[in-house]
Formats: C-alpha cells, sequence, structure tokens
C-alpha cells in the first residue's frame, strides 16, 4: 500500500497526470469550437479527430510518418531544456539539416547504395550540430540570451538555404529542391507492405525506428551516465554546478550541438522519405521545429515520454486530416494543440510553485509526536 502511494505521489506520475489533463481540456475546447462551426456534423468530426489514425492501416502508417520528425525536434527542445536553455531555434537547425541532407541526396551520386542514405543522414547531423553551436557559443561565452540568438538563426537559416537551394539545387519549374536520388531514400524497411490499403501503401519508412533509437539513447544519455548529471545540475541550479566543478559552459555548448543535430536529423529524415517532399523556396519558418515544442512539453521533456507525445501530436495531425471529409478545417487541430500547450504550461509552473511552497517537514503529525515520546523515554 505504502509503495502505491509513493508511486502515485511520485514526480513522474505528476508529469504524466498533468500531461493528461492538459491533453483532455485542449480536446473538449476543439469540441467546443466544432460545436461553434458546424453544430450538425461537430461529433462526427470531433470522432474524425479521435479515432481517424486508427481508421485503417494506411492512417496508423501516416501517424508513424508525421510523428517521426515530430519525435526528433520533440528531443532537441527537450534536451536542451534539460539543462535550462529554451532551444527555440529548432525550426532553423530543421531546415539547414534538411537542405545538407538534400544537397547530399542529389549531388553526392558517387555514393554507392546505403552509404548514400547513411552519409546524408550524418551530414544532416553535422550541419544542425553547427546551427545549434553558434548560440550555444553566443550564450555560453558572450552571455547573448539563448531565445533571442535561437530566433536570429531561425531566420538567417530560412533565408540562406532559400539562396542556396537556387543555386545548388533548384528545380526551377516547381520552385523547389530537385527531388534526391534512389540511394538516398530512406529504406522502407517492409513497413510500405504492412500500413497499407490495398496497392496503396503509407509513406512510413524506416526512420521512424531511427527516431525511436536516437530517443532511447537519449535518455540513457540523460538518466544514466555523468554528463546527464551534469546537464541536469546546470539547469537545476546553474551557480551551485559551477562552484562543484562542472564546467557550465562547456556543457551549454555541448547541450546545444545535440540539440541541433537532433533537429537536423529529423529535417533529413523528413526529406530523404521518398514520399515527394521537397525543399520549397517561401520565406516561411519549418513549422516542424516549432511543433517540437508541444511534443517536449507534453513529454515533460523526458525522452521517452517525447517518444509518445510525437506519436500523439502526429495522431492529432492524421485526424485533422480525416476531418475534412465532414467541411472542417485541418487547422482546429493547431488550436486543440495551442490549448494542450498552454495548459501543460500552466499545469508545469503550478507544479513548481507547489514544489517551492511545500514545507520542509511533509510527515505525519502523530508519527512527529511518537518519535519524540520514544526519545523521551530513552532519556
Amino acid at each position: 500500500m505504502n509503495t502505491l502511494k509513493r508511486y502515485l505521489n511520485s514526480e513522474g506520475m505528476e508529469s504524466f497526470a498533468s500531461s493528461v489533463f492538459a491533453i483532455i481540456i485542449g480536446l473538449l475546447v476543439g469540441l467546443v469550437v466544432l460545436l461553434i462551426s458546424n453544430p450538425q456534423q461537430a461529433f462526427e468530426g470531433f470522432k474524425a479527430i479521435l479515432l481517424g489514425g486508427l481508421t485503417d492501416m494506411k492512417n496508423v502508417g501516416q501517424v508513424l510518418y508525421f510523428a517521426t520528425p515530430l519525435i526528433l525536434t520533440g528531443l532537441s527542445v527537450g534536451f536542451s531544456n534539460k539543462v535550462g536553455q529554451f532551444n527555440i531555434g529548432a525550426s532553423g537547425q530543421f531546415i539547414v539539416g534538411a537542405y545538407a541532407a538534400v544537397y547530399v541526396g542529389v549531388k553526392w551520386t558517387f555514393l554507392p547504395g546505403p552509404l548514400h542514405c547513411i552519409t546524408a543522414l550524418i551530414v544532416a547531423m553535422l550541419a544542425g550540430a553547427l546551427w545549434g553551436l553558434i548560440p550555444g557559443i553566443l550564450c555560453a561565452i558572450c552571455h547573448v540570451n539563448v531565445v533571442i540568438s535561437c530566433i536570429m538563426m531561425n531566420y538567417i537559416g530560412m533565408y540562406m538555404v532559400n539562396f542556396l537551394v537556387t543555386h545548388t539545387i533548384f528545380d526551377s519549374l516547381k520552385n523547389q529542391s530537385l527531388p534526391i536520388k534512389a540511394n538516398a531514400v530512406i529504406p522502407k524497411m517492409g513497413l510500405d507492405n504492412i500500413f497499407k490499403v490495398g496497392n496503396s501503401p503509407s509513406s512510413v519508412n524506416g526512420g521512424i525506428f531511427i527516431a525511436v533509437i536516437a530517443g532511447i539513447i537519449i535518455y540513457i544519455l540523460i538518466e544514466k551516465t555523468k554528463f546527464g548529471f551534469e546537464l541536469k545540475a546546470c539547469g537545476l541550479n546553474p551557480d551551485a554546478s559551477k562552484y562543484s566543478g562542472i564546467d557550465s559552459n562547456r556543457t551549454i555548448v555541448i547541450s546545444m550541438m545535440i540539440a541541433g543535430a537532433l533537429s537536423g536529423l529529423g529535417g533529413a529524415l523528413l526529406y530523404l522519405a521518398g514520399s515527394g517532399k521537397s525543399i520549397e523556396v517561401v520565406d516561411v519558418l519549418a513549422p516542424e521545429g516549432f511543433n517540437g515544442i508541444p511534443v517536449a512539453l507534453l513529454g515533460q521533456n523526458n525522452a521517452i515520454g517525447i517518444i509518445f507525445a510525437g506519436i500523439f501530436v502526429a495522431y492529432l495531425t492524421v485526424g485533422g486530416f480525416n476531418m475534412q471529409l465532414y467541411n472542417f478545417v485541418p487547422q482546429i487541430t493547431d488550436i486543440i494543440i495551442s490549448v494542450i500547450i498552454y495548459f501543460g504550461a500552466f499545469f508545469l509552473l503550478f507544479k513548481e510553485f507547489i514544489r517551492s511552497h511545500k514545507p520542509a517537514y511533509s510527515g505525519n503529525v502523530n508519527d512527529e509526536v511518537t518519535a519524540q515520546k520514544e526519545s523521551a523515554g530513552g532519556n
């Protein structure tokens, strides 16, 4: 009984409960919006949101396809949050990594077989790490606010990629990057034969395995290694970690590089999926980077939680597409996700407020009195 009580009062259970409450409130707000916009078909549209990703195996595959980049950008945001840095620059790191992967996929035709795809993924991670390194250095050495520098790098990355695409791998007829070569496409690994309807397969590929493996590696790195302990120490109390001998500047720079590499890998997995998606030359920041923020928030910055949160947000996305059958716009799912973010952040702040004001002694009063009597009897 005491074990169950301790489990229910544990931090992990509190985080899980706060995420569930945020999701429930977000879905209820979405239902209200549906009722206001189209009362006759509101419940059918809401049903499409809740069950759209499970209607057939192809939709299940599409959920996994959309979840792949979300998991990586969520890991990127969550990892940097562990060191107390809000990586709002995932969008720029994502598109820079995507360009690097597509460039290798189009131009490096001398690479044989699977080596072409593997090289494209590695180059994307290096490009993303470089884009994360810059705000990391600015924060650690020049004491520039990481949010400001990341926003700056987002726009620089967007315009730089637009310039590079038009001068290196441009398809002028479609105003986008050229299609990648077949060798650079991420293998389906048999998933197209599982997640399909008739002869129409989903877009899911082996990238989902890479995303899950990345999440497990990040979890082990944070929870089971000395570097992970230093990360959490810097995030919880930078001054105390500094006086204990931890090089906080080094930790910040390395964490931002790893976060950038994760976002860059997410960009590569999306654009090397073989789904026909290309980099469009438009002055719009990559939404996948910003969508990593609610994923990290829902996952409570826990790598395993982020994997499930990424799948859940992708599930809502697919449900939003199916909702169009009832004359609803898919952007309603954006409203739901926004509400989930708001209440998720609210519950997180409320939990931290309660924790900071919790009295030092939280035991039972009777236990304290008994202990005093035993002490008096012993004397």
